[in-house]
């Protein structure tokens, strides 16, 4: 005799709105409803084309979708699809990190400073999540801090800001930050005589931009965002 599990299964689709939903999921879009579900009022089978066999889905099968609201790719999301699933926001929890400090800084306290910033000069969208942060539970020290900040923030800034310095050193706190040596971003302004001679070419007085790689081992850099 056959024993019907009755265990609940996750299914989990990474990126859902980047696929061809319809690829992804097939006929399985109409049986996925409650209502079709096996032993729904208003059960609904399939016939499988290789097999010839019979295929329903159980209710104690769980769909999930993830996705990012960043690229705002979800407006491409089938509206079949929008139907048949609820949508639920995960914004960044600065929570989860509560308790982990590097050198006397808060790494919740800093992320959350850091998005509010993120939100008044772009939009909620866009703030950075707690996961880049995880690593510091088990290794809290200013070199993890550090390749955090290099490799993942920095970048990241850069991407959304789209290389407007001014705006990233806002977000990180270095436009008052009175030590360069602090500054993630070091702002020099442009001396163009220096540059092209007495030549009258029309520019405005403006700053040339340098990462400082010495700040990312540098607290005080962290503690003054």
């Amino acid at each position: 005799s056959v024993v019907e599990n009755k265990d609940k299964h996750v299914f989990i689709i990474d990126e859902i709105n980047r696929g061809n939903v319809s690829k992804i999921l097939g006929e399985a879009i109409t049986l996925i409803e409650t209502g079709k579900r096996k032993g729904a009022e208003e059960e609904l089978q399939v016939t499988l084309p290789y097999s010839g066999k019979k295929f329903g889905v159980p209710d104690n099968i769980y769909i999930i979708g993830t996705m990012n609201t960043a690229d705002r790719s979800i407006a491409t999301l089938d509206t079949a699809l929008r139907r048949r699933f609820f949508f639920k926001e995960m914004l960044p929890d600065a929570n989860v990190l509560n308790g982990i400090a590097v050198n006397g800084v808060s790494i919740s306290g800093m992320l959350e400073r850091i998005n509010q910033r993120i939100e008044v000069l772009y939009d909620r969208e866009h703030t950075i999540g707690h996961a880049y942060f995880m690593s510091l539970k088990n290794d809290p020290t200013i070199e993890t801090l550090a390749k955090i900040f290099e490799n993942n923030i920095i970048p990241l800034l850069q991407e959304y800001f789209y290389e407007d310095y001014e705006k990233i050193r806002l977000v990180l706190g270095d436009s008052k930050k009175s030590d360069e040596n602090a500054m993630f971003i070091i702002a020099r302004a442009n001396n163009y005589s220096d540059l092209f001679g007495n030549v009258d070419i029309g520019l405005d007085d403006g700053y040339s931009y340098k990462i400082n790689k010495k700040a990312f081992t540098n607290i005080e850099a962290y503690k003054s965002i």
